[in-house]
């Protein structure tokens, strides 16, 4: 999630409304500690620390927003385990792990999923090989069926507060006859799109086990742990394509 404006804080006493946000309030560093208050401008009278809003990825102590974007799980992946805390870049406390966050890094993942079709269904149709436009295919499928899977999830979570088995997802490699080799312009943009979509599989990893390390159920575990297996070995597959068409100018997708 990024930082970005949160709801208004109101002063107990006179009503007033703090100008408080990730980016204002003086200095949110220097204001919201343990040993110093919050002051409402208007009256001069302190402001309890429950008044501020407690929302997803949002610190429990301060109020600040953790930077628990797909991008920042990315960065982030060595340091959430389950031996360590995750602590709010603001005041240093604990954010604890609640169903609220469980429900929140499970949107972040269908947006990013729904993202990851809609990428690999414009690069199939960009792809004039055919070797390289069934692959882009049958991966924009791939994720759609991980969105879907994700949906059925937080559904579930919302409507019974249960958690749901996955059963896993196939590729289905099929033979295709071999292709002349690329052109130079075709290879330049095939590689391209095939260095992107190396990037956001290696993004997708990262989260998913990251998810993996925070949610304590062991079917959510396990979901996650086999989502990243499934992101790695998409990682592999292009990697593979990325080579051969980087070297020999030819995709061995189908051989």
């Amino acid at each position: 999630m990024k930082s970005g404006k949160q709801e208004p804080l109101i002063c107990q006493h006179c009503g007033a409304e703090a100008d408080i946000t990730l980016e204002g309030f003086e200095k949110v560093e220097d204001v919201i500690k343990r040993k110093k208050k919050t002051v409402c401008k208007t009256c001069g009278q302190e402001i309890e620390p429950e008044a501020i809003p407690k929302k997803a990825f949002a610190c429990h102590s301060c109020g600040a927003e953790a930077d628990m974007t797909l991008d920042g799980f990315e960065g982030v992946a060595d340091v959430i385990q389950r031996e360590k805390k995750l602590l709010c870049k603001t005041c240093g406390k604990e954010v604890p792990w609640t169903r609220r966050e469980d429900l929140e890094i499970i949107k972040v993942a269908m947006k990013a999923e729904k993202d990851a079709y809609q990428a690999y269904s414009n690069a199939a149709k960009r792809t004039i090989n055919p070797k390289g436009r069934d692959m882009f295919q049958q991966l924009s499928e791939f994720e759609m069926n991980h969105y879907q899977k994700l949906k059925d999830l937080l559904e579930s979570l919302q409507e019974k507060g249960a958690w749901i088995p996955y059963g896993g997802t196939s590729l289905k490699k099929k033979a295709i006859p071999k292709t002349p080799k690329l052109d130079g312009r075709e290879q330049a943009t095939d590689t391209d799109a095939l260095k992107m979509a190396i990037r956001e599989e290696k993004k997708s990893q990262a989260y998913y086990r990251s998810m993996a390390e925070l949610t304590k159920d062991p079917l959510g575990r396990e979901m996650y742990k086999r989502l990243a297996d499934e992101e790695a070995l998409h990682e592999r597959l292009l990697n593979d394509q990325y080579y051969s068409l980087h070297n020999t100018g030819f995709w061995s997708w189908g051989d």
